[in-house]
């Protein structure tokens, strides 16, 4: 049996720019891996080209096959979680096993307001 998963205190989504977030990965695979990565990353979706950039990772150095361990990740001050007509930005962990072959990723929000921001709500003022 194989399953992975982020654990957040209290399933919290959202957290604010320069936050530290705290939670535990958690894992129960078949073989034992060499290495588990937790990375903290964004992604762009929408029209245009898509980009992804890695913030931060973490190494879990010599895990076991099934076992359980905490994270403390500093999260930056930018840039925003949003959303928009053309293009949205999201934020997102992701847990994954050495050799690639196994992952989990569960999306968080990172925004001083406690939400993603949505610009199709913000109207352009005239000239």
């Amino acid at each position: 049996m194989t399953s992975l998963a982020i654990n957040l205190p209290d399933n919290r989504e959202s957290f604010a720019p320069g936050d530290v977030l705290k939670g535990e990965a958690t894992w129960q695979l078949d073989k034992t891996p060499e290495k588990m990565f937790l990375r903290l990353f964004w992604y762009t979706r929408g029209k245009g080209t898509e980009d992804i950039e890695v913030v931060s990772e973490t190494v879990f150095a010599h895990p076991l096959a099934s076992e359980t361990r905490s994270f403390k990740i500093p999260l930056p001050q930018k840039p925003y979680s949003f959303s928009g007509k053309l293009v949205s930005l999201t934020w997102a962990l992701e847990l994954v096993t050495s050799d690639n072959d196994t992952a989990v990723t569960k999306e968080i929000v990172i925004s001083p307001f406690g939400y993603e921001i949505d610009l199709t709500k913000h109207k352009k003022e005239p000239s």
